[in-house]
């Protein structure tokens, strides 16, 4: 498997403050754009015309098979979270997420090496039964996810976690050994049969072909995948990476039809390419009809990462107001971002873990 980012790396000082900037920027305007026709897929919905000061409810969502009712929109916890920097600063950001409706946290061991699970448990010590809880797990040899995953049921102090994911699904030789004998997928199906957790998935932001075949061999429940307006994505050769300039190969178009077809719990990630899709100018978007776009997909809920107060409450703003996007604009819009942006946006993640 490619080299990764040092998770210590993204902790540093002149790293942090430069992503906050960026960040915080790249959140600063738009709306999104109102639409009709209301898609099957979309259940829980609140709309019309409301008083001043009354607030729209959250819209739900079916998490697939797993029958789990989700908020539309969920809290990363990656570098993201990592942003604040510290215990009360992270525990007052995700306490302020659940009070705006967000009702589904996504957190991993890889973050900090625990340190996000840590933040997530202060959390779910007093408030466990308000949100969905996943966490991630990356070693693909299953006594070590196993015994780190032992270390998440206390960082996250719980006795049950509702979702595990294999975490970053790469190309063939690391499914290969995902699904070893030995592997992390047979250690997660005994922890489902054990009741550690209820349901098991797998995220990639890489190769979808790879994530597509993964999908139809093991039993999950839940998948999280790349999908966004620029129709990320990549195709692995024989240890090199191909790009395909005729912007095929998105999870869109290959994975996603065969979760639908297993009526997995499917959540998109990368919404907003971490800001690199967002701006102003040829190529670039607001963040709101970025969100938009992925919650008009066949999705249960939008994993985003938050690193400021304002953009917590603008995006649970957003989530409670979104209207679908019509087909013909999705369409558009799509063809607009992947062409100014698929084959960078798919460099930038090729040695990329953070969700």
């Amino acid at each position: 498997m490619a080299h990764r980012f040092s998770r210590r790396e993204f902790l540093g000082k002149s790293a942090l403050a430069s992503a906050m900037t960026t960040a915080a920027a790249a959140f600063g305007a738009g709306t999104a754009k109102a639409s009709p026709a209301m898609p099957q897929h979309i259940q829980g919905r609140h709309f019309g015309e409301v008083s001043a000061g009354e607030l729209l409810a959250m819209p739900t969502r079916i998490l697939g098979r797993t029958e789990a009712r989700v908020s539309v929109i969920a809290f990363g916890c990656g570098s993201r979270l990592m942003m604040y920097g510290n215990d009360d600063a992270a525990v007052e950001a995700l306490n302020l997420a659940l009070d705006s409706g967000i009702s589904y946290l996504d957190t991993a061991y890889g973050y900090g090496e625990g340190r996000s699970e840590a933040w997530v448990g202060q959390v779910a010590k007093t408030r466990r039964k308000e949100f969905f809880l996943a966490t991630k797990i990356e070693p693909r040899d299953g006594d070590t996810a196993r015994r780190i995953l032992e270390g998440s049921l206390k960082r996250l102090q719980t006795d049950q976690i509702d979702l595990i994911h294999v975490h970053a699904l790469h190309d063939r030789e690391d499914l290969a050994k995902v699904e070893a004998t030995n592997g992390v997928l047979n250690a997660l199906y005994k922890l489902r049969e054990e009741k550690v957790t209820r349901f098991i998935g797998i995220t990639s932001h890489y190769d979808p072909a790879v994530l597509k075949i993964a999908l139809e061999r093991h039993d999950f429940d839940c998948v999280q995948m790349a999908l966004n307006a620029a129709l990320q994505g990549m195709t692995t050769g024989s240890h090199r990476m191909v790009l395909n300039p005729a912007m095929q190969g998105s999870f869109q178009q290959i994975a996603l039809p065969v979760a639908r077809k297993k009526n997995l719990g499917i959540l998109a990630m990368k919404v907003m390419g971490q800001e690199a899709l967002v701006g102003t100018g040829s190529g670039k978007s607001n963040a709101a009809k970025l969100l938009q776009y992925a919650l008009s997909l066949p999705v249960a809920s939008a994993v985003v990462g938050m690193p400021s107060h304002e953009i917590i409450r603008k995006n649970a703003a957003w989530a409670r107001s979104f209207e679908p996007m019509p087909r013909k604009e999705m369409q558009e819009f799509s063809r607009r971002m992947a062409h100014a942006n698929k084959l960078a946006l798919d460099r930038k993640f090729f040695n990329h873990i953070d969700a």
